[in-house]
């Protein structure tokens, strides 16, 4: 009861910046961030702020979270995938919306970590890949929304290829020094056009894979 009040009091506080749809205010409250977040960190699960994870990395803010899940237009959606799993948060929340995720992370105990939470938390709709994350996954490719969970200086042509015709990838692109753009890319009729949303601000995206 006591966690169901704090992802409500957390939509709440999401909502005070950012309007959510119905399905995607579902997907928070659905979710327990408290299971992503590293221990020393647990007393500050719900409010709106990044927070530490090992190798460097970061749990983006639930208000970024919300802003990435809601801008990829999810609603009907069955396949997505995301470059860059960190905890796992993100994924989760996608997993209450879309039938399967497909998630690629570069830094193994990272992947490893998050693989135990979805495991824990029953989450098997969710589909997990030890792999520079810039590279795709072919196997199950074209997904209907792709996700950059880090900042990219350009996306590669082969993410584009693994674009299911009309769908959309969201990513924050760097513009300049500490100035990020969420970025929404679209696919009709093979041509990639693209349109800024607004500032942001995530870890770069980095080559190869860490263990």
């Amino acid at each position: 009861m006591i966690k169901l009040r704090n992802r409500q009091n957390l939509v709440d506080e999401i909502e005070k910046h950012f309007k959510l749809d119905p399905h995607v205010k579902e997907a928070f409250l659905a979710v327990d961030r408290e299971a992503f977040v590293p221990n020393e960190f647990r007393h500050l699960s719900y409010k709106l702020d990044a927070l530490p994870l090992a190798a460097s990395q970061w749990i983006s803010s639930p208000l970024t979270v919300a802003k990435m899940t809601q801008h990829l237009e999810l609603k009907g959606v069955d396949s997505v995938l995301e470059v860059g799993c960190g905890s796992g948060y993100q994924a989760a929340i996608l997993s209450k919306i879309c039938r399967r995720v497909f998630t690629i992370e570069r830094i193994d105990e990272l992947l490893r970590s998050a693989k135990m939470r979805f495991s824990q938390l029953e989450m098997h709709n969710i589909f997990t890949r030890f792999d520079d994350g810039q590279r795709g996954w072919k196997e199950y490719a074209p997904y209907e929304r792709i996700l950059f969970s880090a900042t990219a200086k350009e996306i590669p042509e082969v993410l584009f290829e693994q674009l299911a015709e009309g769908g959309i990838l969201i990513a924050p692109i760097e513009q300049g020094p500490e100035y990020h753009i969420i970025t929404r890319y679209y696919k009709k009729n093979g041509r990639i056009s693209s349109e800024n949303i607004e500032p942001c601000l995530f870890v770069p995206v980095l080559d190869g894979t860490q263990k």
